[in-house]
């Protein structure tokens, strides 16, 4: 298939797959659910992966950028499989590299309308120098970014950095771009702060959603890095406020799960929690 066909036939699918019949949960015709390429584990080749998360009934799938002559044949591999099963790759996952210009390059070879971005905490500089010298990488991209329809869209992280929503909605307004928004990660806020709240500052910044449980009492306890050991809708994130703050501000998109990965037993439990605390 030629690639314009392909990204022709791909937006069909995106069309199709948010006009789907109604199940009885209350989002099942807004929200789409995904996983991230590196969670699926076993032999398995790169089509028979994407395969296998097309049928446990999962809408796409976020792969990571693999910048270079030495990572084309696995881009490509990519690009061949979503292809060959019509399971859509909605973004990529650049981190907190600074060739944003070459990763919605990528993105948009590889039919995504989307790079997840770390903005990153350089603590040997000062706070504003490194606000500002982030914010320029950003802006540097925005121009490409709007050519290709890529979004840049910045997660919140544990960097220490832009980590209460006010802070990062003034950071995205004041890069002034239409292609530059939020990937709201509900888990990682818990140690700042209640989802809900940050989704109502926040707002229509937010493009899409990365899905993980947080509880507090086990990162007490045991460290902060195992409070997301516990499965969707067992932790301290109230999903139920999260569902109502994101009815409030109409969200429509992409939730992609950004948990602990496995073989087909383990991506069908995630598929089965997602749809429980998102009610898809």
């Amino acid at each position: 298939m030629k690639r314009r066909n392909f990204l022709l036939a791909t937006c069909a699918l995106t069309v199709a797959s948010t006009t789907k019949i109604a199940t009885g949960a209350e989002n099942s015709d807004k929200i789409k659910k995904a996983v991230k390429y590196h969670m699926v584990t076993g032999k398995r080749s790169v089509q028979e992966k994407f395969q296998l998360v097309k049928d446990l009934g999962f809408d796409g799938i976020e792969t990571r950028v693999a910048l270079g002559e030495k990572n084309r044949a696995l881009v490509d591999s990519y690009l061949d499989a979503s292809q060959k099963t019509g399971l859509p790759i909605h973004g990529v996952i650049h981190s907190s590299n600074p060739t944003l210009k070459e990763a919605v390059d990528q993105a948009a070879y590889l039919g995504a309308h989307s790079v997840l971005h770390v903005v990153p905490y350089n603590q040997k500089i000062g706070y504003f120098e490194n606000y500002q010298n982030t914010q320029q990488t950003i802006r540097a991209a925005t121009s490409q970014a709007e050519a290709k329809q890529v979004m840049i869209l910045l997660e919140n992280v544990w960097a220490t950095f832009l980590i209460d929503p006010v802070a990062m909605a003034k950071y995205i307004d004041e890069i002034n771009s239409p292609m530059v928004g939020a990937y709201f990660d509900v888990g990682n806020v818990v140690r700042w702060g209640w989802p809900p709240h940050w989704i109502e500052v926040l707002g229509s910044r937010i493009k899409k959603l990365d899905i993980k449980e947080y509880d507090l009492k086990i990162a007490m306890n045991e460290g902060m890095r195992n409070g997301f050991q516990p499965p969707l809708g067992s932790g301290s994130v109230d999903w139920k406020k999260v569902r109502e703050e994101l009815a409030r501000i109409k969200y429509e998109g992409w939730a992609t799960a950004e948990v602990k990965g496995g073989d087909r037993a383990r991506l069908e439990e995630i598929a089965t929690q997602m749809n429980d605390v998102l009610q898809i």
